[in-house]
């Protein structure tokens, strides 16, 4: 078929405005500075996804001075001429792109680099911060009403980040919708112990400083990232079932310990890789510091950091966590009941397990003791807000959430689909739809509404 003179330069005008856009579209653009999540819009950043941390941190516990060298290693998701970088308060004094000197800006808590060049949509880079100062922990309601993230001790520092203090002691793309392997390096005086996640590399002694060499070999969002230092007492060994543990305990809180630490992580590490799956990291552990102005635990990527000796069923909780919030982690901040929810219905599940109480009467019991009136009824548990999303009702709450799911569905499909649920999301990011989605495909039930009821409808439901 011929085409007229008016229709070639039809299609010339067509194929030229077509160029036009693409060559537009391609065209390298500054990467957003967060990542969209309603709850913390700048945490995060757009235009690459981080693959792997190395981190190198110095701390002066006489001076609370850190000075540390990150390099992250990320990929282009467009074509860059600039990008961010989450850090606060720190002082930026040198920022390299693949080897090379680049510009850098700074507003608030945001890094704003620029390359030498462009960086192509689909690139691996490199782009390696120097930076150093004293760090201060975050505080306000968020968390409990404590403070959080890097938090001086009487020995050193205990780091414990949810949700968004990562970057107050290293750069980063601080959202847990960003997930990247960790190599980790603390460098602290000697006698002193620096800990962090998966597997101990190495340790040497240099100078008067002991160096620690960490890795963490599976993806981990950030706020899960420790560097905790203190005089511990360290245990190591394997669980029943073979999953390497490392257990560091403040020997301060030694003579006061009423729970075995290392028993009871061995013990629930092993049971819940049979309720949940497969245990999804290279080891388990915790890490016991006395830190009395925390007043909470944090469920630390392999070994949950612990501000004193806390009870046996807040060690299987932060355990629980492993699953549920480390490995499948949230995609956005409002759907944490995804984590909170779970690792309270695991305390009742192992209360049944030690024929405590059964799940459904842990359940009533909360039900029970809550009237109709109680703000505890008024939090949206699928979306409680920012400054509440650590609210008690998303605790609790949730855990009624899933022990309603179990009466409607049976034990039968439920649990087959938690194991479903970890192994759908192992080392990724999911969100409530999600969730929905698999529990109704694996019951072959219609949920909606028992989700609407319980996530996102006020007041006391009606059993």
């Amino acid at each position: 078929m011929a085409l007229s003179r008016s229709a070639r330069l039809g299609a010339l005008a067509t194929a030229a405005a077509s160029f036009l856009v693409i060559a537009a579209s391609s065209a390298p653009t500054p990467g957003a500075d967060g990542i969209g999540d309603s709850y913390f819009p700048q945490l995060g950043n757009g235009g690459f996804d981080a693959r792997h941390y190395d981190l190198d941190v110095a701390y002066n516990p006489d001076t609370d001075r850190l000075d540390g060298r990150t390099t992250i290693t990320a990929r282009a998701t467009q074509s860059l001429s600039s990008f961010d970088l989450d850090l606060q308060q720190l002082e930026v004094t040198r920022v390299e792109v693949n080897g090379r000197r680049a510009g850098f800006t700074r507003e608030g808590d945001e890094i704003r680099v620029t390359p030498h060049g462009a960086l192509p949509k689909g690139r691996t880079f490199t782009v390696t911060v120097t930076y150093g100062g004293v760090p201060e922990p975050l505080g306000g309601p968020i968390v409990f009403g404590s403070n959080y993230g890097w938090m001086k001790t009487t020995d050193g520092v205990f780091v414990a980040c949810e949700p968004n203090a990562a970057s107050t002691w290293f750069p980063s793309s601080d959202h847990p919708d960003d997930k990247a392997t960790y190599d980790i390096r603390i460098k602290a005086p000697k006698g002193l112990t620096g800990v962090s996640n998966g597997r101990l590399v190495s340790t040497y002694d240099k100078g008067g400083q002991t160096v620690t060499h960490w890795r963490e070999s599976k993806p981990m969002a950030t706020y899960l990232a420790t560097a905790t230092i203190g005089k511990f007492d360290v245990r190591t060994g394997k669980t029943p079932a073979g999953t390497p543990i490392y257990v560091a305990i403040d020997p301060v809180l030694a003579d006061g310990n009423t729970v075995d630490v290392y028993a009871v992580t061995a013990e629930a590490t092993d049971y819940w890789s049979q309720v949940f799956g497969p245990y999804p990291f290279e080891e388990t552990g915790a890490i016991v510091d006395d830190m009395p102005a925390a007043g909470f635990s944090l469920e630390v990527q392999s070994k949950p950091v612990y501000s004193a000796v806390r009870s046996e069923t807040t060690i299987v909780h932060e355990l629980a966590h492993q699953w549920f919030g480390d490995s499948v982690t949230v995609e956005r901040w409002k759907d944490i009941w995804l984590n909170e929810g779970f690792a309270t219905y695991a305390q009742w599940l192992w209360s049944e397990h030690k024929g405590i109480r059964s799940a459904h009467d842990s359940f009533l019991a909360g039900y029970n003791a809550r009237p109709a009136d109680a703000p505890f009824w008024q939090t949206v548990v699928g979306d409680p807000q920012r400054d509440t999303m650590f609210a008690s009702a998303v605790y609790q709450r949730g855990a009624m959430t899933l022990q309603m799911l179990r009466e409607r569905i049976g034990d039968t499909a439920f649990f087959k689909l938690l194991p479903a649920w970890t192994k759908l999301h192992r080392y990724d990011n999911a969100n409530t739809a999600d969730f929905v989605q698999l529990a109704e495909k694996v019951s072959g039930r219609q949920l909606d509404d028992l989700f609407e009821t319980w996530l996102f409808t006020t007041g006391k439901p009606a059993l």
